[in-house]
């Protein structure tokens, strides 16, 4: 930002200047009547100080290089003027004493009244930038997206794939599409053995007795349940109560041979689901353990449990500790406890696996839905919520 100042007659005179010399796209900053230094100053006719500035052509290409050029150039303004300043009272001493009292008084008020507005000016910009130093340069989407709480690759990526449609649509049918295309869903109902695994607190057990009264009381399917979360206190007794409500087998295995019988047992039910217990991703002792317990049930349908209200410098860590357990599928938990579903497609960008099943609530077995691509779409770009 380039700022001139200009002692003038009149404002005719000073636009005329200000436009053959900072052009048109200038603008007036300031304007007062001051009177020319000296005795002779005093007591003639006050004249026009105008202050204008102007952009440099540079500085219009990035905005916040405009801001950072706005507030060096305040910082020159306000140097400048304190070296005039002092230089003025270094001159005073050196002139009578009744003059000094009488005429540079005058002047000093003024310019110290000038350099606490351009002060205050610098500060309420440097304010500004600090406040909106992460958005400066960002699009509506950009800022958008990242209110819904998605990760910035997924959001260069949601960006990208956009760009990619060619078709003659507004932004938002756009974002839905490319959102839509990153969303996979797995609808095929559950079979066999389906192991639930996850770190802890995400809600597997609560979950797993969900999925129990789904097929037993709404699919018309026998299914049996089995343990291995022997860990958690209270855990073996929620689900026996859950198994007991609803008149299913229940297990309970504590070594890989349990496991064996568990199986052989309730080999007439059409579905057996295994809850099992919560590790640390970050274990790798511990995920070894469980595959060995997993691996014994020879089955392909996993599901990694996890929370929507995961943060998301903790999806990675959790998503990738699990892959070890070679999962097929994704649960996401605990949608009623957030307002903003971007973690859902940061967890699916890093898995790469389909999403089965989504909670929504504590109701058994309610609470448990198949969402198809263009409701959890709505839910990411935040069109709607769960109550």
């Amino acid at each position: 930002m380039i700022i001139k100042r200009y002692r003038v007659k009149n404002m005719n005179e000073a636009i005329a200047r200000i436009k053959h010399e900072l052009g048109k796209e200038a603008v007036i900053v300031s304007q007062r009547k001051v009177r020319k230094a000296g005795i002779r100053g005093f007591f003639s006719k006050k004249i026009i100080e105008v202050t204008a500035a102007v952009d440099n052509e540079e500085e219009k290409d990035l905005q916040s290089d405009s801001m950072k050029g706005s507030i060096e150039a305040l910082k020159r303004a306000v140097s400048d003027k304190s070296e005039q300043f002092t230089e003025k009272r270094r001159r005073s001493n050196n002139i009578n004493t009744m003059t000094r009292s009488y005429t540079d008084n005058i002047q000093y008020k003024n310019d110290e009244r000038l350099i606490k507005e351009v002060h205050k000016m610098r500060s309420m910009l440097t304010e500004i930038m600090e406040n909106s130093s992460g958005s400066l340069g960002k699009s509506k989407l950009q800022l958008k997206l990242e209110n819904s709480d998605l990760n910035e690759s997924v959001i260069k990526k949601i960006i990208r794939n956009m760009d990619c449609i060619e078709e003659d649509i507004d932004e938002e049918e756009k974002l839905k599409i490319a959102v839509g295309d990153m969303i996979k869903v797995d609808t095929k109902p559950l079979e066999n053995i389906v192991v639930l695994v996850g770190p802890t607190g995400v809600g597997k057990t609560t979950t797993i007795a969900k999925l129990a009264g789904r097929i037993s009381l709404i699919e018309k399917k026998s299914v049996g349940l089995i343990t291995i979360d022997t860990y958690r206190i209270g855990a073996v007794e929620q689900l026996r109560t859950y198994a007991d409500i609803m008149n299913i087998p229940f297990k309970v295995v504590l070594t890989i041979k349990d496991m064996e019988k568990a199986v052989e047992d309730m080999k007439k039910c059409d579905v057996i689901l295994v809850d099992t217990t919560g590790r640390n991703s970050k274990n790798k002792m511990q995920i070894s353990e469980l595959r060995a317990f997993i691996d014994k049930l020879n089955t392909e349908n996993i599901h990694l449990v996890m929370s929507c209200t995961t943060k998301n410098r903790d999806i990675d860590v959790i998503v990738n500790g699990h892959k070890e357990l070679r999962y097929s599928n994704v649960i996401i938990t605990k949608l009623d406890e957030t307002s903003t579903y971007g973690s859902i497609l940061n967890i699916l960008e890093v898995a790469k696996k389909p999403i089965s099943f989504v909670t929504t609530g504590q109701n058994v077995p309610e609470d448990i839905k198949n969402m198809n691509s263009s409701e959890l779409t709505k839910l990411v770009i935040g069109e709607e919520i769960i109550c």
